[in-house]
C-alpha cells in the first residue's frame, strides 16, 4: 500500500470526532460526487484545502488573464463548441434517426451530473455570520432563482430530471447522488461536478473561485452537447431553465450579468485576493469544461460505430456474466472466461460473437441471440434491458453478410471509451487523475488536528457563524444538540402548550387555527396589563439580540441544493430566504433588527464577530437557545424531524399574540414596530410561515406507515413533537440531568464510532 491511499489508512481515527470520513476508491469521480451530496458530510481543512488549491494552480492561464478576457474566452469556446457537436448529427450514415437517438441518449447521459446540480455550489455561500452582508444577499438571489424558490421540483435540476424522464433515462437520478452508480455515464462526467460541489462544502475557503466558476458556467450557458439535443428535441425540455445563463422569470436580470455584478462588488470591496481567487475558478473551471467536453465528442464519434457500442455494452455487463456461463462454449473456450477477459477488452469476444451461430450477420431478426435466447422461454430472459436489445441488434444489423477474405474481423470495435462519453482515462477521471485522487485522499484522511472543542456556549456561538466545521466542533455540536432534546423530552407528557399526542391524517391546519385562536384570546386578555418600562424593552431586545441577529438559522442546512427544491424542503428553504429578506438589505430581518437596537442607543459588534460573543452586555444565558439552533442546523437529514417541529414552534410562537403585545411596547417609547410588524404578517397561520411549517411536517408524516417503531408514523411524531418542544424545554434540575445525560449519550456514540473506525483500519 502506497502513496496517499496509505496515508488515508494510518490517519488516527480519533482525529474525525466520531465520524466516519471519505473512503477513497482509487480517487474515483463517482465516489467523490456521492460523498459531497450528502450536506452532513465532514470536510476537515488543511490537507483538503491543500490539495484542491494545488489543482486550481495546475490551470492558471498564460497571456490575457483578465476576467474580461477569460469571459470571453469562455463564450467564443461554447459557440464553436456548440457548432462542434451540432455537426454530428449530419455525420452519421445508414441509419440517421438511429444515429441521432445515440446522440441525444449519451449526451443526455454525460451531461447529467452537472446539470442536475446547476447551481448547487453557490449552497452555503450564506451562513449565520454574514447573512445581512449585502453582496451575500446577491448571491442568496442568484441561487433562489436556481432552485425555483417556493416551489417543489422548480430547480434547474429539476427541469433537467424532467428531460432524462422524457427520455427514459431517469431510472438512476432521483436522488441525484444515485448518478454516481449509472455505469452508462462515464467517469469523466462526474470529475467537475464533484470537485465543485467539494468546494462548496468549504465556502470560506474557496468563495472567490466558486464564483469564478459560477461565472464561466453561466457564461458558456446550456452545455455544447446540449445545443446538439435541443436542435433535435426543441420540445422535450425547458431549455431557458436547464440554461444556466437564462433568466427563470420575466423582468428577472439575468444570471449572468447578477453574478458579475457580485463578483465586481467583491472585488471593489476586498482588492486583488479576490480578483485572483475568481480568476483562478474560472479559468479552472474553463479547462475542466474543454478536457470534458472533448472527451464527450470524441466518444461520440465513436459512438457512430455499431462495433463501439456494442464493445461497450460487453464491457459492462461482462462481470455479473461471468458469473455464469462456465458450460457454454464460444470456439473452444467457456464463455466465462471470455466475458472475465472482456472486462477489459471487449474486442476478441465481439469477434468471436459475430463469428458464431448465435448471430446472423446483417439479420438481427433471424440471430438466436436476440430472440430465442432472451425470449420469455429462453435461458436469458430479461438479462438485457430494452435499450440494450436495440444495441445488440443495431450492431448485428451493421455486420457485413459476406466480409471479404482480407477484412478486419466484422465484430472488432474501436478501443473502449467509456460509456455516455470517452476519451483517455485520465479525460474520464480514473484512477489515474493524480489531481482527483489527491483531494479524495485528503478527504480519507481528514484533519491534521481536530481542532479545540468550543470552551463554552460564546465560543461556540462565535464559531458557529461559518459553515466551516472541524471535527472537534461537530462533534460538540452534536452533544450539546443531544443534551438539549434530551431536556426537551423531559417529562413530555407533564408539558403545556404542546403539539397533540397523536398526529391526524387531517394535518396540522385546524390545530394551527385552534393555536391562533388562543393566540388572539391571551392577547386580549392581557390587554389590561401594565407594559413593561422602557429599561425592560430595551434589555429584552438586547438579550433576544443573539437569537434574532441569526434569523432563520435553524434552517441553514435546508439551503442544501436538493433540500431547497424537495417537497419538504422548499417551503423551509423558502422560510430562510424570507428571514434574510429575498435578497433585498432594506427587507433583511437582522439589519432591521439592528436599526431598532440603533433607536434605542445599542450598537453591536458584528455578528460573526468575537467582540459580539464577549460582549459584556450580554449574559451568558442569551447565548444558549441561539447555539442550538445554530449547531441543529447542521443536521438536516439526521434531525429533520425534530427540525420540522422546531421550526412550527418558532414560527407560530409570536403570531397574533406577544407580536402585537410587543408592537404596543415598542410603539409606547417611541421605537421602530416594523420587525415585529413583519413576523405578525409572515408567519400567519393561512399563507405564512406558520402555515408552511405546518404543511411541512404534513408532508413527512403522511409518506410514513401507520407502524410501530423508529421509522414508523408515531415514532417521528414523537420526535416532531420534542422538537416543537425545544424551543422552551423544560429547566429544572430533572431536566438539567437528562439534558446531562443526554450529552454523555453522544460521547458514547462518539467513542463507539472511533472504535468501529479503529477496527476497520
Amino acid at each position: 500500500m502506497r502513496g496517499r491511499e496509505a496515508v488515508a489508512r494510518k490517519a488516527p481515527a480519533t482525529q474525525h470526532g466520531g465520524y466516519v470520513p471519505y473512503e477513497p476508491q482509487n480517487g474515483s469521480a463517482r465516489a467523490l460526487y456521492a460523498y459531497v451530496s450528502d450536506p452532513e458530510a465532514l470536510f476537515p481543512g488543511d490537507r483538503f484545502v491543500e490539495e484542491m488549491q494545488a489543482e486550481l494552480r495546475r490551470h492558471t492561464q498564460d497571456g490575457d488573464d483578465s476576467l474580461d478576457a477569460l469571459v470571453r474566452g469562455a463564450a467564443d469556446w461554447a459557440a464553436c463548441e456548440g457548432k462542434r457537436f451540432r455537426a454530428l448529427l449530419g455525420a452519421g450514415s445508414g441509419d440517421p434517426d438511429g444515429n441521432r437517438r445515440i446522440l441525444v441518449r449519451r449526451a443526455v447521459l454525460s451531461c447529467a451530473p452537472l446539470a442536475c446540480v446547476y447551481g448547487a455550489w453557490l449552497q452555503w455561500l450564506s451562513a449565520p455570520g454574514n447573512a445581512d452582508v449585502p453582496v451575500v444577499l446577491r448571491i442568496l438571489a442568484l441561487y433562489a432563482s436556481d432552485v425555483g424558490v417556493g416551489h417543489p421540483g422548480a430547480s434547474r435540476g429539476s427541469a433537467y430530471l424532467d428531460l432524462l424522464r422524457r427520455l427514459r433515462l431517469a431510472e438512476n437520478a432521483v436522488p441525484t447522488v444515485r448518478l454516481a452508480g449509472d455505469r452508462r455515464i462515464t467517469e469523466a462526467a462526474f470529475r467537475l461536478p464533484a470537485l465543485l460541489l467539494a468546494m462548496s462544502r468549504r465556502p470560506d475557503d474557496f468563495r472567490g473561485e466558486i464564483l469564478g466558476a459560477d461565472l464561466c458556467l453561466r457564461t458558456v450557458g446550456l452545455l455544447p452537447a446540449l445545443t446538439m439535443v435541443r436542435d433535435v428535441l426543441p420540445t422535450a425540455a425547458d431549455w431557458d431553465a436547464v440554461d444556466p445563463g437564462k433568466e427563470r422569470g420575466v423582468g428577472d436580470p439575468a444570471p449572468t450579468e447578477q453574478c458579475r455584478t457580485v463578483v465586481d462588488e467583491l472585488t471593489t470591496e476586498e482588492g486583488v485576493q479576490v480578483a485572483d481567487a475568481v480568476r483562478r475558478g474560472l479559468g479552472w473551471t474553463m479547462a475542466a469544461l474543454r478536457d470534458w467536453s472533448g472527451a464527450l465528442h470524441a466518444g461520440l464519434v465513436a459512438a457512430g460505430d455499431p462495433a463501439f457500442e456494442m464493445s461497450e455494452l460487453l464491457r459492462l455487463r461482462a462481470r455479473e456474466g461471468a458469473v455464469y456461463h462456465h458450460q457454454f462454449t464460444l470456439e473452444d473456450r467457456p464463455l466465462a472466461v471470455w466475458l472475465a477477459e472482456c472486462r477489459t477488452d471487449p474486442g476478441p469476444l465481439l469477434d468471436v460473437l459475430a463469428r458464431s451461430t448465435l448471430v446472423r450477420p446483417g439479420r438481427s431478426e433471424g440471430s438466436p441471440l436476440v430472440r430465442g435466447l432472451v425470449g420469455q422461454r429462453g435461458p436469458m430472459f430479461r438479462v438485457f434491458s430494452p435499450e440494450d436489445l436495440t444495441v445488440i441488434r443495431r450492431w448485428i444489423d451493421s455486420l457485413p453478410v459476406s466480409p471479404p477474405a482480407d477484412s478486419v474481423a466484422p465484430g472488432t470495435a474501436p478501443p473502449a471509451a467509456g460509456a455516455a462519453g470517452g476519451g483517455s482515462p485520465a479525460a474520464q477521471g480514473t484512477s489515474t487523475d493524480g489531481a482527483l485522487a489527491g483531494v479524495a485522499g485528503a478527504l480519507a484522511a481528514g484533519a491534521r488536528l481536530p481542532g479545540r472543542a468550543p470552551a463554552g456556549v460564546r465560543e461556540a456561538y462565535h464559531l458557529l457563524m461559518r459553515r466551516n466545521d472541524t471535527p472537534a466542533l461537530r462533534s460538540w455540536a452534536r452533544q450539546y444538540v443531544a443534551g438539549w432534546l434530551a431536556r426537551s423530552r423531559y417529562r413530555m407528557d407533564r408539558g403545556v402548550l404542546q403539539l397533540p399526542k397523536h398526529w391526524d391524517r387531517e394535518g396540522l391546519r385546524p390545530w394551527l387555527q385552534i393555536q391562533h385562536d388562543r393566540h388572539g384570546a391571551e392577547f386580549e386578555r392581557n390587554a389590561a396589563i401594565p407594559l413593561p418600562s422602557r429599561e425592560a424593552v430595551v434589555d429584552d431586545t438586547v438579550q433576544t439580540a443573539p437569537l434574532t441577529l441569526i434569523d432563520g438559522s435553524w434552517l441553514q442546512g435546508f439551503t442544501d441544493h436538493e433540500q431547497a427544491s424537495s417537497g419538504i424542503g422548499h417551503s423551509l428553504f423558502e422560510t430562510y430566504w424570507d428571514e434574510l429578506g429575498n435578497g433585498e438589505p432594506r427587507l433583511n430581518h437582522m439589519l432591521i433588527y439592528r436599526d431598532v437596537l440603533r433607536e434605542m442607543g445599542v450598537e453591536l459588534p458584528p455578528t460573526a464577530s468575537r467582540e459580539f460573543a464577549r460582549w459584556p452586555g450580554l449574559r451568558d444565558e442569551s447565548f444558549e437557545l441561539p447555539v442550538y439552533w445554530l449547531c441543529i442546523g447542521r443536521f438536516p437529514r439526521t434531525l429533520m424531524p425534530e427540525l420540522l417541529g422546531l421550526n412550527l414552534a418558532m414560527e407560530l410562537s409570536g403570531v397574533g399574540g406577544s407580536y402585537r403585545r410587543a408592537r404596543m411596547a415598542l410603539k409606547e417609547y417611541g421605537f421602530s414596530t416594523r420587525f415585529v410588524d413583519i413576523h405578525n404578517t409572515i408567519d400567519n397561520v393561512a399563507t405564512g410561515h406558520s402555515a408552511w411549517a405546518a404543511d411541512a411536517v404534513d408532508t413527512l408524516l403522511a409518506a410514513l406507515p401507520d407502524a410501530p417503531g423508529p421509522g414508523g408514523r408515531a415514532g417521528i411524531w414523537e420526535r416532531v413533537r420534542v422538537g416543537y418542544r425545544s424551543l422552551n424545554p423544560p429547566s429544572g434540575l430533572g431536566a438539567r440531568m437528562a439534558a446531562r445525560s443526554g450529552r454523555l449519550a453522544g460521547r458514547r456514540w462518539r467513542r463507539g464510532a472511533q472504535q468501529d473506525m479503529r477496527a476497520d483500519l
